[in-house]
């Protein structure tokens, strides 16, 4: 993989509860290859996708991809909203339909826990342009349990706003996301960097609006769900576990294979596997190879 490959940044319009917002991405590769969209988790953004970036655009590959990659609202170059009960997955899906509008054609969809509801919502849609959907610890039910655990987190003195430098943040990131899986630590590193938001004081933050903790903080956990839109959906789907994970059940991924899904599970991760070594890269590139 070619590393010194760099993104191009690019960001597309959207209009949410009467007021036009701007949401950021990066894009890799060829733009007249076949397209993926990349779709990150809560907390995280679009450059989360690197590695696996990388790896499907790869200019010396015969079949290669256009990886895009959006920061979802009020995360990484993306507006922060006004009104902080907008940070909910419906909202996050008309934002991404406008992104797949720009678009124009059919495309894959890599998603990453809310990336993958999203991916949900907008397969399950008619005339939908998703042409292959793989979600990365991600299914159809999720259990409350996860949902508190991931609430009372947001909620804790243990998520905090400002870091002295980037090696603090570095330590943090490495604390809260280990069930990421085995990283390197240029891994690490990187992902340090790519989720920094410089402060005036010279400290740095998560790139993120802590507001969007509010309606998850704001609601007393339940199960979800999704199954209604799960059986809608049409596009084949690998479904990725990490093998520790709280969030995507053994039972559920097996329902999901069971209804046609591929899936793998990740040794030694949790919620949710990275995506950055060559066993899940080339999993995803076989998959959207069909």
């Amino acid at each position: 993989m070619p590393s010194s490959a760099q993104p191009e940044s690019g960001s597309v319009r959207y209009l949410l509860a009467g007021v036009f917002h701007r949401m950021a991405y990066v894009s890799w590769g060829d733009r007249s290859a076949p397209v993926v969209v990349c779709v990150h988790g809560l907390t995280r953004n679009g450059r989360d996708f690197d590695v696996l970036a990388q790896a499907l655009s790869d200019r010396s590959l015969s079949d290669r991809f256009h990886v895009i990659c959006p920061d979802l609202p009020g995360r990484g170059g993306s507006d922060w909203l006004p009104d902080p009960t907008l940070y909910q997955p419906q909202h996050y899906a008309v934002a991404l339909g406008h992104l797949l509008a720009a678009i124009g054609r059919d495309v894959a969809w890599v998603g990453t826990s809310l990336g993958g509801i999203c991916g949900m919502l907008l397969a399950a849609a008619g005339g939908s342009p998703i042409n292959r959907l793989i979600l990365n610890d991600i299914g159809p039910f999720i259990p409350a349990a996860a949902l508190a655990r991931i609430r009372d987190y947001l909620a804790s003195d243990a998520a905090p706003t400002r870091f002295p430098d980037l090696p603090a943040l570095e330590r943090h990131l490495r604390a809260i996301h280990a069930p990421f899986g085995a990283l390197t630590d240029e891994q690490w590193a990187a992902l340090a960097r790519t989720s920094a938001r410089s402060l005036p004081d010279g400290g740095v933050s998560l790139h993120y609006d802590p507001a969007i903790a509010t309606v998850i903080r704001a609601q007393e956990p339940v199960d979800v769900d999704m199954a209604p839109f799960y059986a809608r959906i049409r596009a084949p789907i690998l479904a990725i576990r990490g093998a520790d994970s709280d969030l995507l059940l053994p039972d559920t991924l097996t329902q999901m294979r069971a209804s046609g899904a591929e899936t793998l599970e990740i040794p030694g991760a949790g919620h949710a596997p990275a995506l950055m070594d060559a066993v899940q890269t080339d999993a995803i590139r076989r998959f959207l190879l069909g």
